[in-house]
């Protein structure tokens, strides 16, 4: 998993409410078990419709997506959050979020921002002209206008981002300890490994 620092940008003015993870990649995209190409299925519904924000050509590439109220509600599926990596978006602004999606979001490297609604339409209003920063080892996202916006994130959340540590790479953080404590089950608890082969006579 990549680190997560501050990121900043261009962001997507979407703003709105209850977009359901079906519309953040639709059910017909998850035959496949790859992340890679599924950047073309997100939002296909919205990008199908004339006007729509990601078709502007500011937002190509666009690292932030700003959203309204319950973003990512609906089933649960990784692959929402696959499929907004995969078409470049590493922060997403709304006033809040499905839990499972945020939980899916934070161990794909996505960092979830939760920000009051005058907040949020603030962000909606600069973005369409002016790129958004934010700062996740000081909590905060600012404008070029001087805004300053700050939010919470669990310390246990942010670390990880900010180290880029996804589950496996926690694990292997802690593989001293890990041999460590093998070594003493193995002469406290013998019997909890396998017998070993008896040798060929």
């Amino acid at each position: 998993m990549r680190a997560v620092s501050t990121i900043e940008g261009r962001a997507i003015p979407l703003g709105l409410k209850n977009v359901d993870t079906d519309v953040i990649i639709p059910a017909h995209w998850l035959k496949t078990i790859s992340r890679e190409g599924l950047g073309k299925g997100a939002f296909e519904t919205i990008r199908a419709a004339p006007g729509n924000p990601f078709d502007v050509e500011d937002f190509a590439n666009a690292p932030i997506l700003i959203a309204g109220d319950n973003f990512g509600c609906g089933s649960s599926r990784e692959h929402a959050a696959w499929a907004m990596l995969d078409m470049g978006l590493t922060a997403v602004i709304a006033p809040s979020f499905s839990d499972i999606f945020a939980g899916n979001a934070f161990k794909n490297g996505i960092l979830a921002v939760e920000l009051p609604q005058e907040q949020v339409d603030r962000l909606l209003e600069v973005a369409k002209d002016q790129p958004v920063t934010i700062d996740l080892e000081n909590q905060v996202v600012t404008t070029p206008f001087q805004d300053r916006f700050e939010f919470e994130i669990d310390p246990f959340r942010k670390r990880c981002l900010l180290e880029g540590l996804d589950e496996i790479g926690l694990t292997l953080g802690s593989e001293s300890a890990i041999t460590t404590h093998e070594h003493m089950r193995q002469g406290s608890m013998p019997w909890l490994d396998k017998p070993k082969r008896r040798e060929a006579a």
